[in-house]
């Protein structure tokens, strides 16, 4: 037997619930804002595909509908509500009431920045929404968004993500790090100093002694020594506040371990470090996701003023 849902659109739906409703033609019609041709017109397709008169005159009286009409009209309110709410604007999102989960990726150094001011602003906003901070994997980030696996992931932009969305969380200045009580005093560190002294750097493929300092005092002709390479953010200010090493990093991350460290501006260039925030393109208009991404910015703006 064919399949007749092809046949049926939601006009004749609609004609079918005013023609039920109204139980007159003319009414029918003006109900649907069209003319009483055009309502015969649907009225004809919808007999052709029941096999039915449906609707029958009556003298003085508009239509009547027959036994098939009346049980169809049974299903048709749960029918056509069904299908106003699925073509209806998206559902609203209640922060103070959602339970949902949000992930999000980032390596320790923009989890460290961020997550600090993230956790209590969510909460204060959405008591029982739960976040989860993952470390992202570059080799299925872009999969991971697009399956819902991941919110967002905040960190550096690549050339590969050009199928996500993303935009500028902020700009930080790369400041140097030392210890209090650092034998070298604490005064405004020189460039002759800043060479002449051990380095730590934060290698996150690990392993690697130079890095964006290095590159920078190449334009000077300048070198520096890395006595030691770390791979998490997090170890680097414990180091530091028990050694004498030096560290360059983001200052946003750095200000965070001030009880242990004191912080000067670097003696050369390093230009700005910028943090981005991507997502998928499916979960752009997404209620709660929007809603999300929104605080992270917020955070973002608030703590870095």
């Amino acid at each position: 037997m064919p399949d007749r849902l092809s046949e049926i659109d939601i006009g004749l739906l609609m004609a079918f619930e005013a023609l039920l409703q109204e139980r007159n033609v003319s009414r029918a019609a003006d109900r649907l804002g069209i003319t009483q041709p055009a309502l015969s017109g649907r009225l004809t397709r919808l007999r052709a595909i029941f096999g039915d008169q449906l609707f029958v005159p009556v003298a003085g009286r508009g239509v009547a509908p027959t036994p098939r009409a009346n049980a169809l009209g049974a299903t048709l309110p749960q029918l056509l509500d069904h299908l106003r709410e699925f073509i209806g604007p998206s559902s609203s999102f209640d922060p103070g009431e959602s339970d949902r989960e949000f992930v999000l990726a980032a390596y320790d150094n923009p989890a460290i920045m961020l997550g600090p001011d993230i956790v209590p602003a969510l909460k204060r906003a959405s008591p029982h929404i739960r976040i989860t901070f993952v470390v992202p994997d570059p080799e299925t980030i872009t999969q991971a968004l697009e399956r819902g696996d991941i919110d967002m992931v905040v960190g550096l932009p690549r050339p590969e993500d050009g199928g996500l969305i993303g935009r500028r969380l902020f700009t930080d200045e790369f400041v140097t790090a030392q210890r209090h009580g650092h034998p070298r005093g604490g005064h405004p560190i020189t460039l002759d100093e800043f060479c002449a002294a051990e380095h730590m750097l934060v290698s996150t493929s690990g392993g690697g002694y130079r890095g964006a300092v290095d590159r920078a005092l190449d334009k000077l002709g300048r070198s520096r020594h890395v006595s030691l390479s770390v791979q998490s953010y997090a170890l680097a200010p414990l180091i530091l506040g028990s050694s004498d090493l030096l560290c360059t990093l983001p200052g946003r991350f750095l200000r965070r371990f001030e009880a242990l460290v004191e912080l000067f501006a670097p003696p050369l260039d390093m230009g700005d470090v910028e943090l981005y925030a991507l997502w998928h393109p499916r979960m752009r208009d997404d209620p709660a996701h929007r809603w999300f991404r929104n605080l992270v910015f917020e955070v973002a703006r608030v703590t870095h003023d």
